[in-house]
């Protein structure tokens, strides 16, 4: 390949032959590739040989006429890439100056990250949050995925309804109503990224309704006050009795809309008693208030009958949400909210103006699932696995720590543990796990209490830990986490 790289513009790199020369194994391809396609090979090669850096800026180009004798191309396509090129500031020429590399172009990026979070270098993961995605139905899924795909006419391929595809709405309405007690219209439901979208959602139509805050659990899911943020709505804490949310605290904060997961609090475990569950709903009432029920786990019962949604028994005081995020897998993305019908058009406004709706292939596949009875195979398979699993994990508290008390068991994917003083204080103990590679999280993370009697309080999630590391990691959480004072 010949260039000139001596007459190089003022301002200009040096080194244009080597440059291009350089350049010359990203070339090569085209004259191999097919006729009709090499037009588009060799536009694609210069653009990686800027992109890349193997033709710097200010490089002179050959002619188009040397090019193409170079590569055995014609010159009308050497010069149809060169003013391709040009027009997309690539290159740059001036009528009788040649052809050079513009400035404007960048390297492309590297590689795609992965932003997941992921748990490196750890042996056993006692982080709650996460089911065991072994567990996801993949036969059933895809068979589900097939007859979807296959029914599905074109016109359901358009942009969908902004609440979810109506066969779904009507599969998950009837799955809440039976399994949850929720009263589930249709009409209400509105299908969702997960219950993050759900709330975000809601997060702004209560900031349209001029409300600035929110109130929420202490302990509770930090997600929740990140997710009302981004609605440009502050949270408040409100503290926790043994019956549930405590309502002389929430009066006093002076907000009208509350986040709960009474079913089976989060952290916590504890399920809100009957009185406490009449009171709040009292209180929405008598403040024009609003109580966002979040249901994250609300089909895992083991030693008690399911506790049956709040929102069933006040439809218009309670907004309802909930996923397939611990039932079948987070990644999947797919959750609900059932709203007041006083609430119902604006979310579905907002909704539509935030992502014209969830896709519809998913959607149709769940509906399969639901509809196809695929949905309560999986639960019954789960919790089989994860009551297993939870008697594996108090098993061995009572056998590895003596005098630790556990909690929050009779429901849900985590318990809370509470060892004795001797394995104090916290914050050192979660240091020595995490040197000993036992991720565990502690209550205080969940919360803006204190505790002051020096014991240690964890948060174990369990669901997602085959039992031989549930044992493993008690056993050296008990051997590394005794403090040697």
């Amino acid at each position: 390949m010949t260039t000139s790289g001596t007459n190089s513009p003022a301002g200009s790199s040096g080194g244009g032959h080597e440059s291009v020369s350089a350049a010359w194994e990203l070339l090569l391809p085209v004259a191999s590739a097919p006729v009709r396609g090499r037009g588009r090979a060799l536009q694609s090669a210069l653009r990686e040989a800027v992109r890349s850096g193997r033709l710097a800026a200010g490089t002179r180009l050959p002619s188009s006429r040397e090019l193409a004798a170079d590569l055995g191309v014609s010159r009308g396509l050497v010069t149809e890439a060169y003013e391709q090129l040009t027009a997309e500031s690539y290159l740059r020429s001036g009528r009788g100056a040649g052809t050079w590399v513009g400035g404007s172009a960048r390297a492309a990026a590297g590689g795609a990250r992965d932003l997941a979070p992921r748990a490196h270098g750890v042996l056993v993961d006692f982080r709650p949050g996460t089911p065991d995605l072994s567990l996801f139905p993949r036969s059933a899924w895809a068979a589900a995925h097939r007859s979807a795909l296959g029914r599905l006419p074109h016109a359901a391929l358009g942009y969908p309804d902004p609440r979810g595809l109506p066969e779904l709405r009507d599969a998950l309405a009837a799955l809440l109503t039976r399994r949850r007690g929720v009263v589930a219209d249709p009409e209400r439901l509105l299908v969702c990224s997960g219950v993050a979208q759900a709330t975000t959602l809601l997060g702004f139509v209560l900031r349209g309704r001029g409300m600035r805050t929110v109130g929420v659990e202490d302990p509770g899911s930090p997600e929740h006050s990140a997710l009302f943020a981004s609605a440009g709505v502050a949270t408040v804490p409100v503290p926790l009795d043994d019956e549930g949310l405590a309502l002389e605290p929430l009066v006093r904060s002076g907000v009208r809309a509350v986040v709960t997961t009474p079913a089976h609090q989060f952290p916590t475990g504890v399920a809100y008693s009957a009185s406490r569950r009449s009171r709040l709903l009292a209180w929405a009432r008598e403040t024009d208030g609003l109580v966002v029920e979040d249901d994250y786990d609300g089909d895992f019962r083991y030693d008690r009958a399911p506790v049956g949604a709040l929102q069933g028994l006040d439809p218009e005081r309670v907004a309802y949400t909930g996923s397939v995020s611990k039932s079948l897998a987070p990644g999947l993305r797919l959750g609900w909210l059932v709203a007041p019908a006083s609430m119902t058009d604006e979310l579905v406004d907002r909704k539509r103006t935030m992502d014209l709706g969830n896709p519809a292939l998913d959607q149709a596949v769940l509906a399969d699932f639901v509809s196809g009875g695929g949905y309560d195979r999986q639960l019954r398979r789960c919790q089989r696995a994860y009551r297993e699993r939870r008697d594996a994990l108090t098993r061995a508290l009572a056998e590895h720590f003596p005098g630790s008390e556990v909690s929050g068991v009779a429901a849900g994917l985590h318990a809370i543990a509470r060892l004795p003083e001797r394995w104090g204080p916290e914050g050192e103990f979660a240091e020595r796990a995490a040197r000993a590679g036992i991720a565990v999280r502690l209550l205080r993370d969940y919360g803006t209490a204190r505790p002051t009697d020096g014991c240690v309080r964890l948060v174990l999630g369990y669901a997602h830990v085959a039992t031989t590391d549930i044992v493993r990691g008690v056993r050296t959480l008990a051997g590394l986490g005794r403090n040697p004072h």
